[in-house]
């Protein structure tokens, strides 16, 4: 998965199994088998549903350690789990507030965005303090590209708990789309170091997000110290090892990056995963590999394209670029524009657009998209083709926030 989309299916969530759940097995109990923070939580919650299998919140434990588990191993199977394990505290409690939580949580980590807002919109007005309800609306309205809103919702989790972890990850998520990278660093930087040790692959994925935003700002060595520093938390994690590729690419180490993004699709083997292990391939003059890698990637995407988790942008870049199928890329993001209107989508119908002869209409979009404030590398350079100088680019961008 793109750097870009890490925000909503991996945000920290800083919740624990219930202490109810807790008390079922021993500390040393939990060692056997279950390394991860997740395995452990999830160790956690079917020892509570083995004890007590009428008891709801055991199940709603259980389905926030399965997403959770789906982070760290990116395998989508695990919201599914989730779902049954919802579905099974719903059955006991129809009303429980925890598992329908949950379950907006889960319906974000498969990118069911407008399902997610509707869900937490209700939950809020039920419980209209609850810190992770603000959390997921603050992710939805981000993913749909209502900025304002999420803004607002990210400012009601400060207000309610100031400096909380949650909050402090999607503010500065927030901070990044509006441009203030260093100001993004220093808030990721505050959650880390507010992070438990033993949650390692929470502070894996933010370390991952300083390097992301070191790499923003042009500071490949200093990207290149976070990343190292996720990976000895947690070895061979996805997230980093795609960051890590990127760091090399921009260090000129084309090999090397292609060998990190396989070492990735190894790890997840997703559509568009193997769209970036094609790139590095192509940039690296493994034309031979990268051939292979781009027939399968379109392949794999072309398969769960009508899909709400999709890797329907990579496939957009992918036709518009080296596929050779601009008609095909514009119908597509013609599509994804009208689900969702987040920058990254702006950007790829944007693009869609230009390689389609309709640069009226793509400066017009990509103009939408630098007023949010963004300033990743690849939008900016595709502002600058499209407005058609760099100067031009950097003065509209200048214009957000």
């Amino acid at each position: 998965m793109t750097m870009f989309r890490l925000m909503t299916t991996a945000v920290v969530l800083a919740t624990s199994i219930s202490a109810a759940s807790a008390q079922t097995l021993r500390p040393n109990a939990l060692l056997a088998g279950t390394d991860t923070p997740a395995q452990r939580k999830i160790a956690l919650a079917q020892a509570a549903i083995a004890r007590n299998p009428k008891h709801p919140q055991a199940h709603a434990d259980l389905a926030l350690a399965l997403t959770q588990r789906a982070r760290e191993t990116a395998d989508p199977v695990h919201y599914q789990q989730a779902e049954a394990a919802v579905q099974a505290a719903l059955a006991i409690a129809p009303d429980h507030f925890e598992a329908r939580k949950v379950r907006a949580w889960a319906l974000l980590g498969q990118h069911r965005f407008a399902e997610a807002l509707a869900l937490a919109t209700a939950l809020n007005r039920e419980v209209p303090d609850d810190l992770m309800v603000y959390g997921i609306l603050t992710d939805a309205h981000i993913e749909l590209g209502h900025y304002d809103q999420a803004e607002t919702s990210a400012q009601w989790m400060l207000d309610l708990r100031p400096g909380n972890i949650p909050a402090l990850t999607r503010a500065a998520y927030l901070r990044e789309l509006f441009g203030d990278i260093e100001g993004a660093i220093e808030l990721m930087r505050a959650a880390v170091n507010r992070m438990p040790f033993q949650e390692t692959e929470d502070r894996a994925w933010v370390l991952t997000q300083v390097g992301h935003l070191e790499l923003v700002r042009r500071q490949p060595a200093a990207a290149e110290q976070a990343l190292e520093a996720a990976l000895a938390l947690f070895p061979n994690y996805h997230y980093a090892l795609g960051t890590l590729a990127e760091v090399r690419t921009a260090q000129g180490r084309h090999r090397d990056a292609a060998l990190l993004q396989r070492q990735r699709y190894e790890v997840a083997p997703h559509p568009e995963n193997l769209f970036e292990l094609a790139e590095a391939q192509a940039r690296a003059g493994m034309r031979t590999e990268a051939a292979k890698s781009y027939a399968q990637f379109e392949a794999g995407a072309r398969a769960e394209m009508r899909g709400d988790d999709n890797a329907n942008r990579e496939l957009i870049a992918y036709w518009a670029g080296a596929g050779k199928k601009p008609a095909e890329a514009l119908k597509l993001a013609e599509q994804e524009i009208a689900r969702r209107g987040d920058v990254y989508t702006r950007e790829a119908y944007a693009w869609a657009l230009y390689k389609n002869g309709r640069r009226a209409e793509a400066r017009r979009e990509i103009a939408k998209a630098l007023a949010v404030g963004v300033q990743h590398p690849r939008l900016l350079e595709r502002a600058t083709a499209i407005q058609g100088t760099a100067a031009k680019a950097a003065a509209v961008a200048s214009g957000g926030r």
